[in-house]
């Protein structure tokens, strides 16, 4: 089967670079030990036959992307003639007993790589050794990969909420024989007769790649409106952004749903309002603790996702679209009150103007939605011009119950966001079990005190809940 990238997804496999790998990270933790029993749960084999299961339900997971022959029109999807499941599910092991930080620092050189984009564009590790008779299961997705609509995230589909995995029909697959570079190039030429618009696009790429001068222009163009753009945004010089390094940091904060509960019902807010100011409290502590300059009026320019908890106060359930909005985060106010009040304003106010992707598929299937609707809101996300933000915060809903992947109960769901271009840090929380979990991804140079921060992140609702009682 082969179906061509759609524009968005080809600017994401575009746009990956050794510094800048734009995949979606998740990092599960499980019980993987029953009590007094010796044996494991999950075991690599169990995992393996527990995806292979699951595939028919992610297609594009054993698709990879082929490059037009001359460029002529976007990449497309193939099946991979040569799937092999055990290239993209691999083992890992700490020195036992692993601690969490040997976890955390494995996680991050991990999401350091690029993925191989010969093959489909993702990986899973199963990381045995944690203390306690604990294990992980850490996936990366590429965001080309991932629409939340035709396609979703493998880690959506590989949990159930029983520890017996549940049953799905067998579907035969058989890998078919890859089109050829001369069918490729014949399919394109007769999708261009068809589409007048895009042949235009197609030359005109083809021309600037040609002419030397042509591309120096335009890059020239491009750079100066870069800079027009960066004036005129009003988004404050930060140490959030600069030029990434090849290198990761991760990092990971645990906290209580019942706080963002009681906050939400003490000021009579979202649970939207009161995450994003902790964040902010989180930020300003942060940014204190280097000594930068804070007056009132300092802002961090935030996108952040909307809809993603829907109405209805403490309930929390994943919508039918995910958006996402430009929000100024307070954090000169040296108020906690005044910045959460400022925050409920403006999200009220920039809930009119969202940009919204639809999710269709993601909420008539059964299972854990987060992973797919984390890669929603940053494909979201980057339909923002450069420069004009400081930071990516996604914010999803999980299930409030146990869940399990192959009978080994899931303790902890931390995303991995990607970091844009010129971003040094994505913020990723997710929901579950009664929990609100924060994974912390960022340029392994420009935050070495991301330890500083995911500490700050306490200190923040240590404050608001002060404010309630």
């Amino acid at each position: 089967m082969i179906t061509r990238l759609t524009p968005q997804d080809a600017s994401f496999y575009r746009l990956e670079s050794s510094s800048n790998p734009i995949h979606i990270g998740s990092l599960a933790i499980l019980q993987n030990s029953e009590p007094d029993a010796s044996g494991q749960v999950l075991d690599y084999d169990k995992l393996i036959d527990l995806v292979d299961s699951r595939l028919p339900l992610v297609p594009r997971y054993r698709r990879k992307v082929r490059e037009i022959p001359f460029t002529l029109g976007r990449p497309v999807w193939v099946d991979d003639s040569r799937f092999d499941i055990s290239y993209h599910i691999r083992r890992s092991a700490l020195p036992g007993p692993g601690s969490d930080e040997q976890l955390y620092d494995l996680v991050a050189r991990l999401a350091s790589r690029p993925l191989d984009q010969g093959r489909p564009l993702w990986e899973m590790y199963l990381i045995e050794g944690l203390a306690d008779g604990r294990a992980a299961v850490f996936t990366k997705s590429h965001s080309a990969l991932v629409d939340g609509d035709t396609a979703l995230e493998i880690g959506h589909v590989i949990l159930d909420n029983s520890p017996l995995p549940r049953e799905l029909a067998d579907v035969a697959w058989r890998a078919p024989r890859e089109p050829t570079d001369v069918e490729l190039l014949a399919g394109a030429l007769s999708h261009l007769a068809a589409q007048p618009r895009e042949a235009y696009e197609v030359a005109r790429d083809a021309g600037s790649n040609a002419f030397g001068l042509v591309r120096g222009t335009r890059m020239a163009v491009k750079a100066a409106a870069n800079a027009v753009r960066a004036a005129t945004s009003g988004v404050a010089d930060s140490p959030l952004n600069a030029r990434t390094s090849r290198s990761r940091r991760f990092d990971v904060v645990r906290t209580d749903l019942d706080d963002y509960r009681t906050i939400r019902r003490h000021f009579d807010c979202s649970i939207n309002d009161t995450v994003l100011a902790v964040v902010t409290g989180a930020l300003r502590n942060w940014l204190l603790s280097r000594n930068e300059a804070l007056v009132e009026s300092t802002n961090l320019r935030a996108v952040v996702p909307m809809s993603v908890y829907v109405d209805g106060g403490d309930q929390l359930a994943p919508a039918s679209e995910v958006s996402s909005f430009l929000i100024d985060l307070p954090v000169g106010e040296p108020n906690p009150v005044m910045r959460l009040s400022h925050i409920s304003h403006a999200t009220e106010a920039a809930g009119r103007q969202r940009r919204g992707v639809r999710a269709r598929t993601l909420v008539h299937l059964a299972g854990f939605a987060p992973a797919s609707l984390h890669a929603m809101s940053v494909r979201s996300a980057s339909t923002f011009a450069d420069n004009t933000f400081n930071l990516v915060i996604t914010n999803a809903p999980g299930p409030q119950t146990a869940m399990y992947i192959g009978g080994a109960r899931m303790l902890e769901m931390y995303p991995v966001s990607p970091l844009l271009r010129n971003q040094t840090l994505s913020f990723g929380l997710t929901s579950y079990d009664g929990q609100v979990f924060y994974g912390l991804n960022a340029d392994r140079d420009a935050m070495a005190d991301i330890d500083v921060l995911a500490a700050s992140v306490h200190e923040s609702m240590e404050e608001l809940l002060g404010v309630c009682l």
